[in-house]
């Protein structure tokens, strides 16, 4: 595997300016989504959970435990609190497939969602009035940097060599 060169660490320039604010952002959210967490009397894991079940709802995909585990990074018995956690909460339900009644997926109640709005709505519509201000080029561009930043740059320690 072959290893890029370290940025220099010693010469400032408007790359780093953007990663530093990026990390900025990363930190006030997670800052955000951590009063969240407490405020509702919920884990941090809770908050990823929902957000991943979310995600793939937008995408039209279903969820299963074993998914969500998967994506928590979770074994099967923290996967199961964690659902048995939110379920209990009125976050989640456990819907039985109507074709293979043995396949549960987990979906996310409205109740959670316009909990999640309440907290997060301020902050999710400052990002759309700021992205409005961006033409098609600079929205590309926006778009592009987050999905490259999204793609791993360490290999996942869990997969087998």
């Amino acid at each position: 595997m072959e290893r890029a060169e370290p940025v220099e660490r010693a010469t400032p320039g408007p790359e780093m300016e953007i990663v530093h604010l990026l990390r900025a952002v990363a930190v006030d959210l997670g800052r955000h989504s951590t009063r969240f967490a407490q405020h509702n009397g919920m884990h941090p894991t809770d908050v990823r959970a929902l957000i991943a079940l979310m995600d793939a709802a937008r995408a039209g995909e279903t969820t299963t435990a074993g998914q969500l585990g998967a994506a928590l990074g979770l074994n099967s018995a923290g996967t199961t609190a964690l659902v048995d956690r939110l379920e209990r909460a009125g976050h989640v339900r456990r819907v039985r497939d109507a074709l293979d009644r043995r396949k549960v997926t987990i979906e996310v109640a409205e109740q959670a969602v316009a909990l999640g709005w309440a907290h997060f709505g301020p902050l999710i519509d400052r990002a759309v009035d700021l992205l409005r201000g961006y033409d098609e080029r600079e929205l590309a561009a926006v778009r592009g940097f987050l999905t490259g930043m999204l793609k791993p740059v360490v290999p996942d320690l869990r997969a087998a060599p």
